[in-house]
């Protein structure tokens, strides 16, 4: 009984609002590739290969999410430091900024 008198807000809440949904399903499988990149990363043989994966691993997710093609944008982005780019500016090179990378195309 008790579970049931615990519940009953977040029922009204879902029975009233249209945007939530009755499982986490979609949240699930968005954080499942960092899941397994973090289960990967205990592999990498070295602290400091564990945290050069993990920055990777970071990078590629946050492109998927800002719907930047991760590997046109590590190409464009290391090609860039090769070449010069100012440390000064590097916050121009996060994946968010999109205007210098190939968005991919939302389907």
């Amino acid at each position: 009984m008790l579970c049931s008198v615990k519940a009953t807000p977040p029922l009204k809440l879902f029975l009233t609002d249209g945007r939530i949904e009755v499982d986490n399903n979609t949240v699930e499988r968005t954080i499942r590739p960092i899941a397994l990149n973090r289960k990967n990363a205990l592999f990498a043989g070295h602290d400091a290969g564990a945290k050069n994966w993990a920055v990777i691993a970071s990078l590629i997710e946050t492109c998927k999410l800002n719907a930047v093609d991760p590997f046109a944008y590590l190409s464009a982005t290391l090609t860039r430091l090769v070449n010069g780019h100012k440390q000064s500016r590097i916050d121009q090179l996060l994946p968010w900024n999109s205007s210098l990378f190939c968005r991919k195309s939302l389907q």
